[in-house]
């Protein structure tokens, strides 16, 4: 039996890799890298860092894995769908990619707490993990696929049980990364709808008057799947101390994100690397230290990696080859004073511990 510790990853766009960058997850990592080669459409290609072997190579039991699809207005720069139909679409194709990997036996949908413990119970007591499917929970990243509220229902129906409200820029129902405005009447209402359907919150990506607005509006549970301190980088992207602090206050648990740029100051893609600006998991470290001062307690970090979500190892810690390395991280957080438990918290106990209330 693995004497590695339970890791939960709240945060992989899986689908989106399989459908937007045509990677079959089940190759081996060298094979999808090879096969990019010769590819120059997306900055990370040959890069790739998630494949399920590694995931399971580093006791990655449990994930949060993403359907992702914006709907871009004329004036909207960003790419994305021209209807918000088009993006419902491109997410049922994830959807069903989703669907072919469980028949494939690779992946497990986790929709109830009684699901997760018994997928839980039967990972750890395997001793070979090669032939484990691995459990997922179905997260949607940005909310613009959702054409009216009945879609919310069909999602829910379909397995959904996370969503963030906007991804980058002005979305339909919110607006996130680099825009400005609050959630409106639309917002409010599916807001609401997520109550009733008991659907979380994910806080990522809103910017700071969405966040506020969706605080104010939104009485379920909330967490923020991947995202790190704006304290230690100055962007929109990250969290103020005053939003973590009501992320605390919530419950919430903040999984820390893995993208270098947000991990040091300045960086700059396609010049900065890893390894200039010294970007190792210990810096991952520095974030939860400062969480862990502001909640006074290790009860709200946790993983949320991001791991090829638009970037590979080109923008990741050097420390990591693949998403299995995470298994580095319980020997630094021991070095940095972290005490047994506050580890099985990061790890996977933090995450669990948020289910279980949400879901019971």
């Amino acid at each position: 039996m693995s004497q590695q510790p339970l890791i939960i990853d709240a945060h992989l766009d899986l689908s989106m890799n399989a459908l937007e960058w045509n990677r079959d997850l089940r190759q081996p990592l060298s094979a999808i890298n090879q096969r990019e080669q010769h590819l120059t459409d997306k900055p990370d290609r040959g890069n790739s860092m998630v494949n399920f072997a590694e995931m399971r190579k580093g006791n990655i039991g449990l994930c949060v894995a993403t359907l992702i699809a914006r709907y871009v207005k004329p004036a909207n720069n960003l790419s994305g769908w021209h209807s918000p139909e088009q993006a419902w679409a491109q997410t049922q194709g994830q959807l069903a990619w989703y669907r072919a990997m469980e028949d494939a036996g690779e992946i497990k949908a986790i929709t109830d707490w009684t699901a997760l413990a018994t997928h839980l119970n039967s990972w750890e007591q395997a001793e070979e993990k090669n032939q484990q499917a691995i459990g997922y929970v179905l997260s949607l990243e940005g909310a613009d696929s959702i054409v009216n509220l009945s879609y919310l229902e069909k999602a829910y129906a379909n397995g959904l049980r996370a969503l963030g409200l906007a991804h980058y820029g002005p979305g339909t129902y919110a607006f996130g990364t680099d825009s400005t405005g609050g959630i409106g009447q639309k917002g409010r209402e599916l807001l609401k709808e997520m109550e009733r359907l008991n659907i979380i919150l994910d806080a990522t990506h809103l910017c700071d008057e969405s966040f506020w607005e969706a605080m104010r509006h939104f009485n379920g549970p909330v967490w923020a799947s991947h995202s790190n301190c704006r304290t230690l980088v100055n962007h929109n992207r990250q969290f103020s101390d005053d939003q973590l602090k009501e992320l605390i206050n919530r419950g919430a648990v903040i999984g820390g994100v893995l993208d270098a740029w947000m991990l040091v100051p300045n960086w700059v893609r396609g010049q900065s690397t890893p390894q200039s600006k010294a970007v190792t998991l210990e810096k991952l470290i520095d974030n939860y230290d400062h969480i862990c001062q502001l909640a006074g307690n290790s009860q709200h970090i946790g993983i949320g990696t991001d791991l090829d979500g638009g970037f590979g190892n080109e923008q990741a810690p050097y420390d990591l080859t693949t998403i299995a390395d995470m298994q580095i991280l319980p020997d630094l957080l021991r070095k940095r004073g972290y005490e047994e438990t506050d580890i099985d918290n990061v790890l996977s106990k933090n995450w669990l511990r948020f289910i279980k209330k949400a879901w019971t």
